[in-house]
């Protein structure tokens, strides 16, 4: 049976964040952030592997202060990245066996998905090809141009787009090859399936899922992680 792989991207530099070391790293309840995040798709039945990446100078730190501490069983290799998500997502693919059978990859900031969300959009992507978890947008959304709005939008058929994206893996490596062909840096693997010519499921979330960015959003996480672990 064709395994189903996660990539977790940890090769940013958190330079936005600030701190010490970069953000994935930062210690929450004990355990550093990626580790936290790498928990997840250890508890997720549908992941078979985990590949993370990350920046080459940060490589052994990962090996030692991340995973190692923590029987993290799933993870099979850990591989420098690129110098942008593209790059780091596909040398993440092209890490991978060409026997693959689905390709999830996410986000390593953040923490919080709920396993349970991970295996739905893994299930719905076996049934589509291509699925992201994502969150219906529930605030009032305005389009502006130098601080003056221009229309009110309407938001019924909008989402915010979430990790875990899950795709067949050949699909997904053929899309990331045509799009850095076509030189597309795209914030998103979705967006890059969708330039390819498909179409994409999204998924609701079931639980909070934010992408760690601004110290707020690390007191939110803080808060969730902390209460999870008793402390």
């Amino acid at each position: 049976m064709k395994k189903t792989s996660a990539i977790i991207v940890a090769g940013g530099s958190g330079e936005r964040f600030g701190g010490k070391v970069p953000k994935q790293y930062q210690l929450v309840a004990g355990k550093p952030l990626l580790t936290w995040t790498i928990e997840r798709f250890e508890k997720a039945s549908t992941i078979d592997e985990i590949v993370i990446v990350v920046a080459e100078d940060f490589l052994l730190y990962v090996n030692n202060q991340v995973v190692n501490p923590f029987d993290l069983k799933k993870v099979v290799k850990i591989v420098p990245g690129g110098e942008n998500r593209t790059e780091s997502v596909y040398k993440g693919l092209k890490s991978l066996p060409i026997s693959t059978g689905f390709a999830a990859v996410h986000d390593a900031v953040r923490p919080l998905v709920k396993p349970e969300d991970i295996n739905l959009v893994v299930s719905e992507a076996k049934n589509h090809r291509a699925a992201i978890l994502g969150r219906p947008v529930t605030e009032t959304i305005k389009r502006a141009q130098d601080g003056m709005i221009l229309a009110t939008v309407d938001r019924e058929n909008l989402f915010i787009a979430e990790t875990p994206q899950v795709f067949q893996f050949d699909l997904l490596i053929e899309a990331y090859e045509n799009g850095i062909a076509n030189k597309r840096l795209l914030t998103d693997d979705a967006a890059m399936v969708e330039a390819y010519g498909f179409k994409v499921k999204v998924v609701n979330s079931t639980g909070p899922n934010p992408k760690l960015t601004t110290v707020e959003d690390m007191d939110f996480i803080n808060t969730m992680l902390e209460k999870e672990a008793g402390v």
